[in-house]
C-alpha cells in the first residue's frame, strides 16, 4: 500500500462527486438559512416574512443534505446488490444476448468497433434472437488427426470432429467455406450467419481450386437430429452432395459482402472469385426415411484435403465456441518408409497452452492432447514435424 492510500472497511463506497457537491451546497445554504434566523432580528416590513421564509426552508435544506448524503454513502449501494439479486439473473435472461455482451464489453473494454469480434467468438453467432436460438456451442467435441503420405511430397491430412451441442441448433443446412485468402480466413467466423459451417484454408493459391474439388468427394457427415415431428434420429451420409453457391448469394451467407464489419470494410464478390468458394448441402438429404431436419442435436465431420510433406506443420481451429476434451493424433503414415524419417511436436494455441509438451518426439510417442477447456474461434493446435536428427 503507497503512503497516504486511505484504509476503507468493506462495504465502503465513496459517494459520487456530484452528488457530493450537491450534498455540500445544500448544506451549505441550510447551515446559512440557520445562523441567518438565529442572528437576524427583522424589524418589521419586508423583512418578516424573509424571515419567515428562512424559519420554514433551513430544516428542509439540512434534512436533504443529510438525506441525499446517507443514502449515497449507505443505502444506494445496499439497495443496487438488492435489485441484482431479487431481478438480475432474470432481467439478463429478458434480454437478447449481444445486448447483455455489447453492454459488458463496452463498459470493460470501451467502445470501439471491434468488441464485435470478442462478442461473436465468446457467444458462438450474433446473439440477436431470444434465449440464444441462433448460437452455436459445443460442449463436448473431440478432434481426431490422421497423416498419411501419398509419396515423400504430397500426404493426406484427414480430420475428424465430433460437436455436441449445448442445446438443439435450429439449422437444416451445413456450409462450406474454402479460401486461399487469409484476411477471408480471419473473417469468416465473425461473418457468418449460419449456425453450422466448416472452413477450409488452402495456403497455395496455384492448387486452390484443384485442392476444393479434391476434398469435396471426402466430405462425410453424421448426424444426431430432431424431425419436424419433435423425434429424436441419428444419420449418417456415405455420399455427401455440395452444391456451390453462385457469387451472387455470397452476401446472403457472409455480412462484411453486405456492409462494413468492425475495421473491416465491406468487400466486394468480384475481387474474391478466385479466392473463396462456398457450398451447402441440406441435411434432410441424409436424413433417414425422408425426415425434415428441425434442429442438430450432435453433428461429426469428416474431410481428407491433400497438402504438402514440406509445409512441416498442420492444424485445427475451433469454429465455434467448443469445450474441447481431447485431440488425438496418427502420424505414423506420414513416413513412407517406415523408418522414422520424422519427430514431431504439437503447439497448442489455446487458453491452457500448458497442456502439451515442448519436445520433440518420434511417432510412436506423441501423446494424445487433454485439452478439457474452452476453445474459442482463433484457438486450436498446430503439429510440427521435422526431419528425424537421431535423438539430438
Amino acid at each position: 500500500m503507497e503512503a497516504g492510500d486511505e484504509i476503507r472497511p468493506a462495504g465502503f463506497t465513496r459517494p459520487r462527486r456530484g452528488v457530493r457537491r450537491l450534498a455540500g451546497s445544500l448544506l451549505f445554504l441550510g447551515v446559512l438559512a440557520l445562523v441567518g434566523t438565529v442572528l437576524w432580528a427583522p424589524g418589521g416590513g419586508w423583512a418578516e416574512p424573509v424571515h419567515r421564509l428562512l424559519e420554514l426552508t433551513f430544516p428542509v435544506l439540512l434534512l436533504a443534505a443529510a438525506g441525499l448524503y446517507g443514502y449515497e454513502l449507505f443505502l444506494r449501494r445496499w439497495l443496487a446488490a438488492e435489485l441484482v439479486r431479487i431481478a438480475g439473473p432474470r432481467i439478463v435472461e429478458a434480454l437478447l444476448p449481444h445486448q447483455v455482451m455489447e453492454a459488458f464489453l463496452d463498459s470493460i473494454y470501451g467502445r470501439n468497433e471491434a468488441n464485435r469480434d470478442v462478442m461473436t467468438g465468446v457467444l458462438g453467432g450474433a446473439g440477436r434472437r431470444p434465449g440464444g436460438g441462433d448460437l452455436t456451442i459445443s460442449t463436448h467435441t473431440g478432434v481426431h488427426m490422421e497423416l498419411r503420405a501419398v509419396d515423400q511430397e504430397l500426404y493426406y491430412l484427414t480430420t475428424a470432429v465430433t460437436y455436441s451441442f449445448r442445446q438443439n441448433v435450429p439449422v437444416d443446412r451445413f456450409i462450406v467455406f474454402a479460401t486461399c485468402n487469409a484476411l477471408l480466413r480471419d473473417s469468416i467466423s465473425s461473418g457468418c450467419q449460419l449456425p453450422l459451417f466448416e472452413l477450409w484454408f488452402v495456403p497455395d493459391s496455384t492448387l486452390f481450386r484443384s485442392s476444393v474439388d479434391d476434398m469435396l468427394p471426402s466430405v462425410r457427415l453424421g448426424i444426431e437430429y430432431v424431425d419436424s415431428a419433435g423425434r429424436h434420429h441419428s444419420a449418417s451420409a456415405s455420399k455427401l452432395r455440395l452444391r456451390e453457391v453462385k457469387y451472387q448469394q455470397w452476401a446472403d451467407y457472409l455480412s462484411f459482402f453486405r456492409e462494413d464489419m468492425g475495421p473491416l470494410p465491406r468487400q466486394n464478390t468480384s475481387d474474391h472469385l478466385g479466392d473463396l468458394r462456398i457450398f451447402e448441402c441440406d441435411l434432410s438429404d441424409i436424413a433417414a426415411d425422408d425426415h425434415t431436419v428441425q434442429a442438430i442435436e450432435r453433428l461429426s465431420v469428416r474431410v481428407s484435403a491433400l497438402q504438402r510433406v514440406d509445409d512441416g506443420m498442420c492444424y485445427w481451429q475451433a469454429p465455434y465456441p467448443c469445450y474441447v476434451d481431447q485431440i488425438t493424433f496418427a502420424v505414423k503414415e506420414l513416413d513412407v518408409e517406415g523408418s522414422g524419417a520424422f519427430e514431431f511436436n504439437l503447439a497448442p494455441f489455446t487458453f491452457r497452452s500448458n497442456t502439451a509438451t515442448t519436445r520433440w518426439l518420434r511417432a510412436e510417442d506423441l501423446p494424445e492432447l487433454d485439452v478439457r477447456s474452452w476453445l474459442l474461434p482463433g484457438h486450436g493446435v498446430a503439429l510440427l514435424w521435422r526431419p528425424s536428427r537421431g535423438g539430438e
